[in-house]
Protein backbone atom coordinates (compact mmCIF):
# COMPACT_ATOMS: atom_id res chain seq x y z
CA UNK A 1 0.00 0.00 0.00
CA UNK A 2 1.29 3.25 -1.11
CA UNK A 3 1.90 6.16 1.70
CA UNK A 4 -1.22 8.37 1.68
CA UNK A 5 -0.54 11.61 1.04
CA UNK A 6 -3.42 14.37 1.20
CA UNK A 7 -3.74 17.72 0.18
CA UNK A 8 -5.37 20.78 2.83
CA UNK A 9 -7.16 22.84 -0.28
CA UNK A 10 -8.01 26.20 0.26
CA UNK A 11 -11.99 26.78 -1.15
CA UNK A 12 -11.06 30.82 -1.20
CA UNK A 13 -11.33 31.23 -5.20
CA UNK A 14 -14.35 32.53 -5.73
CA UNK A 15 -15.97 35.81 -4.84
CA UNK A 16 -18.60 35.92 -1.68
CA UNK A 17 -21.03 38.98 -0.74
CA UNK A 18 -18.82 38.74 3.00
CA UNK A 19 -15.16 39.10 1.31
CA UNK A 20 -16.47 41.60 -0.86
CA UNK A 21 -17.76 43.55 1.50
CA UNK A 22 -14.75 43.29 3.81
CA UNK A 23 -12.02 43.52 1.50
CA UNK A 24 -13.67 44.92 -2.14
CA UNK A 25 -15.30 43.80 -5.09
CA UNK A 26 -14.54 40.68 -6.39
CA UNK A 27 -11.90 39.82 -3.14
CA UNK A 28 -10.52 36.17 -3.58
CA UNK A 29 -7.06 34.44 -2.90
CA UNK A 30 -5.65 35.76 -6.24
CA UNK A 31 -6.25 39.79 -4.56
CA UNK A 32 -3.38 39.36 -2.82
CA UNK A 33 -1.36 37.12 -4.88
CA UNK A 34 -1.53 39.32 -7.87
CA UNK A 35 -0.59 42.75 -5.72
CA UNK A 36 2.48 41.11 -4.20
CA UNK A 37 5.89 42.86 -4.70
CA UNK A 38 9.88 41.63 -3.98
CA UNK A 39 10.38 42.69 -0.16
CA UNK A 40 14.62 42.08 -1.11
CA UNK A 41 16.70 41.33 -3.28
CA UNK A 42 16.12 38.07 -5.09
CA UNK A 43 12.91 37.50 -3.61
CA UNK A 44 10.28 35.34 -5.32
CA UNK A 45 7.00 37.37 -5.80
CA UNK A 46 4.87 37.90 -7.54
CA UNK A 47 3.43 33.80 -7.95
CA UNK A 48 2.24 33.29 -10.99
CA UNK A 49 -0.45 30.26 -11.65
CA UNK A 50 0.74 28.15 -14.71
CA UNK A 51 -1.85 25.62 -15.91
CA UNK A 52 -4.52 26.54 -14.50
CA UNK A 53 -4.44 30.26 -14.57
CA UNK A 54 -6.45 32.35 -11.73
CA UNK A 55 -8.76 30.58 -11.63
CA UNK A 56 -12.42 30.41 -10.49
CA UNK A 57 -13.33 27.42 -8.39
CA UNK A 58 -17.35 28.12 -9.69
CA UNK A 59 -15.86 26.22 -12.82
CA UNK A 60 -16.52 22.43 -12.12
CA UNK A 61 -13.63 22.18 -15.10
CA UNK A 62 -11.24 23.56 -12.40
CA UNK A 63 -12.04 21.45 -10.07
CA UNK A 64 -11.22 18.69 -12.57
CA UNK A 65 -8.17 19.23 -13.63
CA UNK A 66 -6.79 19.84 -10.16
CA UNK A 67 -7.80 15.95 -9.44
CA UNK A 68 -6.08 15.38 -12.26
CA UNK A 69 -2.95 17.24 -11.12
CA UNK A 70 -3.19 15.58 -7.58
CA UNK A 71 -3.53 12.26 -9.44
CA UNK A 72 -0.02 12.88 -11.46
CA UNK A 73 1.24 13.57 -7.98
CA UNK A 74 0.04 10.50 -6.41
CA UNK A 75 -2.27 11.95 -3.77
CA UNK A 76 -4.66 10.11 -2.55
CA UNK A 77 -7.04 13.32 -1.95
CA UNK A 78 -7.91 16.92 -1.17
CA UNK A 79 -8.53 17.85 2.78
CA UNK A 80 -11.15 20.73 1.82
CA UNK A 81 -11.52 23.73 4.76
CA UNK A 82 -14.47 23.73 5.77
CA UNK A 83 -15.85 26.85 7.72
CA UNK A 84 -18.53 26.57 9.87
CA UNK A 85 -18.75 29.20 12.54
CA UNK A 86 -21.81 27.80 14.61
CA UNK A 87 -25.56 27.93 14.21
CA UNK A 88 -25.44 26.96 10.76
CA UNK A 89 -23.22 30.08 9.24
CA UNK A 90 -20.90 29.27 7.06
CA UNK A 91 -17.75 31.03 4.30
CA UNK A 92 -16.85 29.44 1.24
CA UNK A 93 -18.36 26.13 1.17
CA UNK A 94 -19.55 26.18 -2.06
CA UNK A 95 -17.00 24.30 -4.02
CA UNK A 96 -16.89 21.60 -1.70
CA UNK A 97 -20.85 21.35 -2.09
CA UNK A 98 -21.05 21.45 -5.75
CA UNK A 99 -18.21 18.32 -5.34
CA UNK A 100 -20.64 16.33 -3.32
CA UNK A 101 -23.78 17.22 -4.85
CA UNK A 102 -22.61 16.42 -8.72
CA UNK A 103 -20.26 13.05 -7.97
CA UNK A 104 -17.35 15.34 -9.70
CA UNK A 105 -14.56 15.05 -10.00
CA UNK A 106 -14.26 11.45 -8.64
CA UNK A 107 -11.38 11.81 -6.50
CA UNK A 108 -11.34 11.33 -2.30
CA UNK A 109 -11.78 13.82 -0.33
CA UNK A 110 -11.86 14.72 3.31
CA UNK A 111 -12.77 17.81 5.79
CA UNK A 112 -10.87 19.77 8.04
CA UNK A 113 -12.91 22.08 10.23
CA UNK A 114 -11.30 25.16 10.26
CA UNK A 115 -12.51 26.84 13.56
CA UNK A 116 -10.83 29.92 14.19
CA UNK A 117 -12.35 33.25 13.73
CA UNK A 118 -12.01 35.63 10.62
CA UNK A 119 -10.82 38.56 12.02
CA UNK A 120 -9.64 42.32 9.93
CA UNK A 121 -6.26 40.70 9.33
CA UNK A 122 -7.55 37.46 8.32
CA UNK A 123 -6.91 37.03 4.56
CA UNK A 124 -4.84 41.01 3.73
CA UNK A 125 -3.10 43.15 6.38
CA UNK A 126 -5.27 46.30 7.40
CA UNK A 127 -4.76 49.62 8.37
CA UNK A 128 -5.75 48.99 11.22
CA UNK A 129 -3.23 48.04 14.62
CA UNK A 130 -5.87 46.29 15.98
CA UNK A 131 -7.04 42.54 15.28
CA UNK A 132 -10.92 42.57 15.41
CA UNK A 133 -13.19 39.47 14.51
CA UNK A 134 -15.39 40.07 11.57
CA UNK A 135 -17.07 36.39 12.01
CA UNK A 136 -16.24 35.41 15.81
CA UNK A 137 -16.00 31.11 15.91
CA UNK A 138 -18.85 30.12 18.06
CA UNK A 139 -18.47 27.04 19.65
CA UNK A 140 -22.41 26.41 20.42
CA UNK A 141 -24.57 23.29 22.38
CA UNK A 142 -25.21 19.85 22.46
CA UNK A 143 -27.66 21.29 19.81
CA UNK A 144 -24.95 22.97 17.23
CA UNK A 145 -22.57 19.26 17.01
CA UNK A 146 -25.77 17.76 15.93
CA UNK A 147 -26.57 19.91 13.51
CA UNK A 148 -23.23 20.39 12.05
CA UNK A 149 -22.67 16.23 11.77
CA UNK A 150 -25.94 16.13 10.04
CA UNK A 151 -25.31 18.68 7.69
CA UNK A 152 -22.17 16.59 6.97
CA UNK A 153 -23.76 13.13 7.09
CA UNK A 154 -24.29 13.14 3.19
CA UNK A 155 -20.23 13.84 2.50
CA UNK A 156 -19.48 11.08 4.87
CA UNK A 157 -21.56 8.51 3.07
CA UNK A 158 -20.18 9.96 0.15
CA UNK A 159 -17.85 6.57 -1.57
CA UNK A 160 -15.14 9.48 -2.21
CA UNK A 161 -14.97 10.34 1.52
CA UNK A 162 -11.66 9.27 2.87
CA UNK A 163 -11.74 6.26 5.54
CA UNK A 164 -9.04 5.33 8.69
CA UNK A 165 -9.51 1.74 9.70
CA UNK A 166 -13.28 2.19 8.13
CA UNK A 167 -14.22 5.59 9.73
CA UNK A 168 -14.75 9.03 8.07
CA UNK A 169 -11.61 11.25 9.02
CA UNK A 170 -12.63 14.69 10.21
CA UNK A 171 -9.90 17.18 11.13
CA UNK A 172 -10.03 19.84 13.88
CA UNK A 173 -7.89 22.75 12.71
CA UNK A 174 -7.62 24.49 16.89
CA UNK A 175 -8.95 21.31 18.29
CA UNK A 176 -7.30 23.17 21.95
CA UNK A 177 -10.10 26.08 21.06
CA UNK A 178 -13.09 23.74 21.29
CA UNK A 179 -14.04 24.54 25.45
CA UNK A 180 -16.15 21.37 25.45
CA UNK A 181 -13.87 18.96 23.27
CA UNK A 182 -15.05 15.64 25.20
CA UNK A 183 -18.96 16.39 25.06
CA UNK A 184 -18.54 17.68 21.24
CA UNK A 185 -15.96 14.38 20.39
CA UNK A 186 -18.29 11.87 22.59
CA UNK A 187 -20.91 13.26 21.05
CA UNK A 188 -20.00 12.92 17.29
CA UNK A 189 -18.63 9.21 17.89
CA UNK A 190 -22.38 8.49 19.34
CA UNK A 191 -23.80 9.83 15.76
CA UNK A 192 -21.57 8.33 13.62
CA UNK A 193 -21.98 4.93 15.15
CA UNK A 194 -26.00 5.38 15.00
CA UNK A 195 -25.58 6.15 11.23
CA UNK A 196 -23.83 3.27 10.80
CA UNK A 197 -20.12 3.66 11.21
CA UNK A 198 -17.78 2.12 13.56
CA UNK A 199 -17.00 5.68 14.44
CA UNK A 200 -15.64 8.72 13.32
CA UNK A 201 -11.55 9.08 13.37
CA UNK A 202 -10.88 13.16 14.66
CA UNK A 203 -7.74 14.28 14.45
CA UNK A 204 -6.26 17.94 16.12
CA UNK A 205 -3.55 19.76 13.84
CA UNK A 206 -0.69 21.43 16.54
CA UNK A 207 2.60 22.78 16.22
CA UNK A 208 4.92 20.73 17.75
CA UNK A 209 5.91 23.25 19.76
CA UNK A 210 4.55 26.47 21.86
CA UNK A 211 5.16 29.98 21.65
CA UNK A 212 5.40 33.10 23.72
CA UNK A 213 5.25 36.11 22.50
CA UNK A 214 8.54 39.07 22.43
CA UNK A 215 7.55 42.57 23.82
CA UNK A 216 7.37 43.15 19.82
CA UNK A 217 4.53 40.74 19.56
CA UNK A 218 6.61 38.23 18.03
CA UNK A 219 6.03 34.56 18.61
CA UNK A 220 9.15 32.60 19.96
CA UNK A 221 9.27 28.82 19.92
CA UNK A 222 10.31 26.54 22.53
CA UNK A 223 11.92 23.26 21.20
CA UNK A 224 11.86 19.68 22.59
CA UNK A 225 7.97 19.90 23.66
CA UNK A 226 6.51 17.57 20.62
CA UNK A 227 5.62 14.99 23.16
CA UNK A 228 3.53 16.85 25.32
CA UNK A 229 2.32 19.20 22.64
CA UNK A 230 0.79 15.84 20.95
CA UNK A 231 0.12 14.13 24.04
CA UNK A 232 -2.18 17.36 25.22
CA UNK A 233 -4.28 16.60 21.99
CA UNK A 234 -4.74 12.82 22.20
CA UNK A 235 -5.73 13.13 25.64
CA UNK A 236 -8.78 15.76 24.54
CA UNK A 237 -10.05 12.52 22.97
CA UNK A 238 -9.07 12.92 19.55
CA UNK A 239 -8.29 9.88 17.60
CA UNK A 240 -4.87 11.07 16.06
CA UNK A 241 -2.59 14.78 14.99
CA UNK A 242 -1.75 16.58 12.10
CA UNK A 243 1.45 17.92 13.19
CA UNK A 244 3.63 20.59 12.15
CA UNK A 245 7.17 22.37 12.72
CA UNK A 246 7.90 25.60 11.07
CA UNK A 247 7.79 27.54 14.29
CA UNK A 248 9.97 25.41 16.33
CA UNK A 249 12.29 25.03 13.16
CA UNK A 250 12.59 28.75 11.99
CA UNK A 251 13.53 29.66 15.77
CA UNK A 252 16.31 26.79 16.30
CA UNK A 253 17.53 28.16 12.85
CA UNK A 254 18.11 31.61 13.31
CA UNK A 255 18.33 31.49 17.29
CA UNK A 256 15.94 32.65 19.62
CA UNK A 257 17.97 35.97 20.06
CA UNK A 258 18.57 36.63 16.45
CA UNK A 259 15.24 35.93 15.36
CA UNK A 260 13.79 38.67 18.13
CA UNK A 261 16.98 41.28 17.11
CA UNK A 262 15.08 41.10 13.58
CA UNK A 263 11.61 41.51 14.91
CA UNK A 264 12.75 44.90 16.56
CA UNK A 265 13.93 46.23 13.54
CA UNK A 266 12.49 44.41 10.15
CA UNK A 267 8.80 46.49 10.57
CA UNK A 268 11.14 49.81 10.11
CA UNK A 269 13.35 48.48 7.63
CA UNK A 270 11.93 46.46 4.75
CA UNK A 271 14.69 45.38 3.14
CA UNK A 272 15.78 43.40 6.08
CA UNK A 273 12.73 41.33 6.03
CA UNK A 274 12.71 38.35 8.25
CA UNK A 275 13.29 34.84 6.00
CA UNK A 276 14.60 31.74 6.65
CA UNK A 277 16.62 28.48 4.29
CA UNK A 278 14.04 26.40 3.36
CA UNK A 279 16.51 23.36 3.43
CA UNK A 280 17.97 24.34 6.67
CA UNK A 281 14.61 25.05 8.04
CA UNK A 282 13.02 21.42 6.94
CA UNK A 283 16.44 20.19 8.67
CA UNK A 284 14.18 20.85 12.36
CA UNK A 285 11.10 20.78 11.16
CA UNK A 286 10.30 17.09 11.89
CA UNK A 287 10.89 15.37 15.39
CA UNK A 288 11.16 11.84 16.67
CA UNK A 289 7.75 11.58 18.09
CA UNK A 290 6.46 12.02 14.25
CA UNK A 291 6.69 8.22 14.21
CA UNK A 292 4.49 7.65 16.32
CA UNK A 293 1.56 5.37 15.24
CA UNK A 294 -1.49 8.08 15.78
CA UNK A 295 0.41 11.15 14.58
CA UNK A 296 0.32 12.42 10.39
CA UNK A 297 3.07 14.96 9.96
CA UNK A 298 2.57 17.67 7.06
CA UNK A 299 4.68 18.32 3.77
CA UNK A 300 5.75 21.60 3.32
CA UNK A 301 6.67 22.73 -0.16
CA UNK A 302 6.86 26.46 0.50
CA UNK A 303 5.76 29.23 2.70
CA UNK A 304 6.05 33.28 2.26
CA UNK A 305 2.69 34.86 3.88
CA UNK A 306 4.24 38.24 2.31
CA UNK A 307 1.44 38.73 0.07
CA UNK A 308 -0.61 38.99 2.75
CA UNK A 309 1.19 40.75 5.46
CA UNK A 310 4.07 42.32 3.58
CA UNK A 311 7.64 42.70 5.19
CA UNK A 312 5.34 41.58 8.23
CA UNK A 313 6.86 38.00 7.96
CA UNK A 314 8.83 35.26 7.87
CA UNK A 315 8.95 33.60 4.40
CA UNK A 316 10.98 30.45 3.60
CA UNK A 317 13.61 31.05 0.97
CA UNK A 318 15.54 29.14 -1.87
CA UNK A 319 12.84 26.13 -1.73
CA UNK A 320 12.99 24.42 -4.92
CA UNK A 321 11.56 20.73 -6.02
CA UNK A 322 14.86 18.92 -5.85
CA UNK A 323 14.87 20.30 -2.63
CA UNK A 324 11.10 19.53 -1.44
CA UNK A 325 11.77 16.05 -2.69
CA UNK A 326 14.31 15.47 0.21
CA UNK A 327 11.69 16.50 2.46
CA UNK A 328 8.81 14.18 0.85
CA UNK A 329 11.71 11.36 1.46
CA UNK A 330 12.68 12.47 4.75
CA UNK A 331 8.61 12.41 5.36
CA UNK A 332 7.60 8.97 4.19
CA UNK A 333 10.63 7.25 6.19
CA UNK A 334 8.72 8.63 9.07
CA UNK A 335 5.58 6.68 8.47
CA UNK A 336 6.88 3.59 6.68
CA UNK A 337 6.89 1.67 9.80
CA UNK A 338 3.11 2.58 10.59
CA UNK A 339 -0.05 0.45 10.02
CA UNK A 340 -0.33 0.77 6.21
CA UNK A 341 -3.64 2.35 7.21
CA UNK A 342 -2.16 5.69 9.09
CA UNK A 343 0.81 5.92 7.06
CA UNK A 344 -0.76 9.52 6.53
CA UNK A 345 1.09 13.02 5.30
CA UNK A 346 -0.36 16.02 4.74
CA UNK A 347 0.40 18.60 2.22
CA UNK A 348 0.23 21.79 3.68
CA UNK A 349 -0.93 22.50 1.35
CA UNK A 350 -1.88 22.37 -2.17
CA UNK A 351 -3.26 25.68 -3.11
CA UNK A 352 -2.75 28.24 0.00
CA UNK A 353 -1.38 30.74 -3.44
CA UNK A 354 -1.33 34.18 -0.90
CA UNK A 355 0.78 32.16 1.81
CA UNK A 356 3.47 30.63 -1.11
CA UNK A 357 2.07 27.51 0.39
CA UNK A 358 0.96 25.28 -2.99
CA UNK A 359 2.20 22.66 -5.70
CA UNK A 360 0.09 23.42 -7.97
CA UNK A 361 2.54 25.00 -11.43
CA UNK A 362 3.37 28.02 -11.67
CA UNK A 363 5.48 30.14 -13.86
CA UNK A 364 8.80 29.31 -12.60
CA UNK A 365 8.64 25.59 -11.61
CA UNK A 366 5.79 24.38 -13.63
CA UNK A 367 5.27 20.79 -12.45
CA UNK A 368 8.56 20.63 -10.34
CA UNK A 369 6.58 20.22 -7.07
CA UNK A 370 3.91 18.05 -8.55
CA UNK A 371 6.62 15.72 -9.75
CA UNK A 372 8.68 15.80 -6.40
CA UNK A 373 6.08 14.10 -4.42
CA UNK A 374 5.60 11.36 -7.00
CA UNK A 375 9.53 11.11 -7.48
CA UNK A 376 9.85 10.35 -3.71
CA UNK A 377 7.14 8.54 -3.53
CA UNK A 378 8.90 6.32 -6.45
CA UNK A 379 12.18 6.39 -5.12
CA UNK A 380 10.72 4.85 -1.45
CA UNK A 381 8.83 2.30 -3.14
CA UNK A 382 12.28 0.81 -4.62
CA UNK A 383 13.83 0.99 -1.04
Amino acid sequence: MKPRIIGLYLPQYHPIPENDEWWGKGFTEWTNVAKARPQFRGHYQPRIPADLGFYDLRLPEVREQQAELAREAGLEGFCYYHYWFGNGKQLLQRPFEEVLASGKPDFPFCLCWTNHDWTNKTWTTGTSLRKDAIIAQMHYDRNDYIRHFNYLLPAFRDSRYIKVDGKPLFAVWAPRDIPDAKQFIDLWQQLAKENGFPGIHLVGYTQNASSHATKSGKKLWDANQAAERYQEILDLGFDAVISSGLGRAQTIVKGKWHKALFVATYKKIPWMAMRSDYAKTMEHYYVEEDTWENVYPTLMPQWDRTPRDAHNSDPLTNSTPEKFKETVENALRLVEHKLPEHQLLFLKAWNEWAEGNYVEPDQKFGHGYIQAIRQAIENHNKE
